[in-house]
């Protein structure tokens, strides 16, 4: 079970927990209701893989940074628990999977799959460049929503998008507080984010921001799917969990930071999912698609 633990932890496995919900709710949004099960196991797939070799990608290029970095210097591939050689093949058997389940989907999910993982891999080599990683890593996360209406529909309009943006700017405001633990080091190494060209206390407002922008976009991805109350009491907790989120973290006291990072936006993309899953019980047509 070692081995096994050891990837799981590579991967974070226990995170898939804030996209996955997010690729179901646009699956839902495009089903009207549940969508068909071959469908849903067909996504799950994907969401895996995907997911799996973004951040297998992501510790192989950041290996370096990982083992001078006190925070992430006992990771499985820097303490030299698992070689890049393996990780470089769990690598293209997650992609491989990614695009087999894209195949097993429909045309518009396999074409857009190149571009789907260019994107998630290309997050990792971001913070090299430029600050805005932050939102680089949204848009990574935002495929997820536009992903499950794609695979149901196989087509595309507007109401995903304007989940993905939400989910976009959600990502990039979390992140940015994330990030808050590594002014030193990245100035140190000439990395590039928020926190470090900004300072702490000027970063936690721009995620502020970029949350309250996220609240937008989700208003109106709402109002657009004619969504039922059951999703404005989702939208309510979201707006709740966000507001104890920003409460969790002070300029002067980052040591509640993986509370708000991961217990916190855990609830967010579960309330969001809860809250769509039954919305036109009257409407679903699982055969249409």
């Amino acid at each position: 079970m070692r081995p096994l633990l050891l990837v799981l932890e590579m991967i974070k496995f226990q995170h898939t927990v804030f996209a996955l919900p997010f690729a179901f709710l646009g699956a839902f949004l495009a089903s009207r209701g549940l969508p068909p099960w071959h469908k849903s196991a067909w996504i799950l797939v994907a969401m895996v893989g995907a997911r799996s070799a973004a951040l297998a990608f992501n510790r192989l290029a950041d290996q370096r940074f990982d083992a001078l970095n006190p925070r992430t210097s006992s990771r499985a591939l820097p303490a030299g628990q698992l070689s890049r050689n393996f990780v470089a093949l769990f690598t293209v058997v997650s992609t491989a999977l990614f695009f087999v389940a894209a195949w097993n989907l429909n045309r518009l999910a396999l074409v857009l799959a190149p571009l789907a993982i260019v994107i998630v891999f290309a997050y990792s080599l971001t913070k090299r460049v430029t600050p805005l990683s932050h939102l680089f890593l949204g848009l990574s996360l935002a495929i997820a929503p536009v992903g499950g209406w794609v695979a149901v529909r196989g087509s595309l309009e507007w109401d995903p998008v304007l989940i993905g943006l939400a989910v976009a700017f959600w990502t990039a405001g979390f992140d940015v507080i994330y990030a808050c633990q590594d002014v030193e080091f990245d100035l140190k190494m000439g990395l590039h984010s928020i926190p470090r060209h900004f300072g702490i206390s000027a970063s936690l407002r721009i995620s502020r921001l970029f949350h309250f922008v996220m609240l937008g976009f989700l208003f109106l991805a709402f109002r657009v799917s004619g969504l039922s109350w059951l999703s404005w009491i989702g939208f309510t907790v979201v707006a709740i969990s966000l507001l104890y989120e920003h409460r969790l973290v002070k300029a002067h006291d980052l040591s509640r930071v993986n509370l708000a990072f991961f217990t916190v936006n855990g609830v967010i993309s579960i309330a969001l999912l809860s809250g769509s899953i039954y919305t036109w019980p009257h409407e679903a047509s699982e055969c249409q698609y």
